[in-house]
């Protein structure tokens, strides 16, 4: 392998675990901080890239904004769905055992697909990439990696910040933290817990959402997308620490790696190597690599 091809691996494997973040850390919130196990998260994944296929036409003939106005406005869907959500559905879980969580969840699974199949139907469907994207950059002589494909990993890493200083820096953030380690004591203190609840899961779905339409254009929209990403995404949740947005982030970036290489070098055992990986990190911290917050 020369130089100018291991660096566009490296490219890829960024790419690919930055998106995997951004999906993971939306997962890892409701997970860590409202302590539902929500198998439908893969779901609201899938529903991004099919709102960027669905809304493309409709946003274009209505505001003319292209797909950066289908971004924006997919935005504020996801939001208010995964209030409503919220709302309806899993404000009723969180004093539930896990499998109730886990049956009502997997149910929505079913719902969704349903929808989408009655909606949408079953073919594949390409998303394009707007123009102002759609150039390349040459590396070396002969090899050439796409803009959008940067853009996308910029997206993903400006999301990653935006989390870290909302977190960190900021009082919703503290409340969040504070609600993730004793909600009783956040509700003592006359903070609105069910609130700031809603608003962390219709951010974790906005999140998802965001991902799949930022990533509809590379990997195409086609049924049953979000159950693929919702198993790696829960082995990147293990792996940083439940409620971990830095761990998620950092275990991303490592099945990025493991992943992309793995294909490159170890082809025929690439899908075993990232649950090695897990099982690895496991067996040297069993609670994964940091703690919540």
């Amino acid at each position: 392998m020369d130089i100018t091809t291991f660096f566009i691996q490296c490219l890829n494997a960024v790419q690919y675990g930055l998106l995997l973040f951004l999906v993971a850390s939306g997962l890892t919130l409701i997970f860590g901080i409202m302590g539902v196990i929500n198998l439908a998260h893969g779901s609201f994944y899938m529903i991004g890239a099919y709102m960027a296929f669905a809304l493309t036409p409709i946003v274009n003939s209505v505001f003319g904004g292209g797909f950066f106005a289908v971004l924006l406005v997919g935005v504020v869907l996801s939001v208010l769905l995964g209030y409503v959500l919220e709302w309806a559905f899993y404000s009723y879980l969180y004093n539930r055992e896990h499998l109730q969580q886990v049956l009502m969840t997997y149910g929505l699974i079913l719902v969704f697909e349903e929808l989408r199949s009655l909606l949408v139907g079953d073919d594949v469907h390409g998303v394009q990439v707007p123009d102002i994207l759609a150039g390349t950059l040459q590396l070396g002589d002969m090899m050439t990696y796409p803009v959008y494909r940067l853009f996308v990993s910029a997206v993903c890493l400006a999301l990653a910040v935006g989390m870290y200083l909302v977190f960190t820096q900021t009082r919703l953030g503290m409340m969040i933290r504070a609600g993730a380690s004793n909600r009783e004591m956040v509700q003592s203190l006359g903070i609105d817990i069910q609130f700031l609840y809603r608003v962390v899961f219709a951010a974790g779905v906005a999140i998802a959402a965001l991902a799949g339409m930022v990533a509809a254009p590379v990997s195409s929209v086609y049924p049953g997308m979000g159950n693929q990403v919702l198993i790696i995404c829960f082995v990147v949740v293990v792996i940083g620490g439940i409620g971990s947005i830095k761990g998620a982030f950092v275990a991303a970036l490592m099945i990025g790696v493991v992943d992309t290489f793995g294909k490159v070098f170890l082809p025929q055992a690439s899908g075993v190597l990232v649950y090695l990986l897990m099982a690895g990190i496991l067996l040297w911290k069993p609670d994964g690599l940091f703690k919540a917050g």
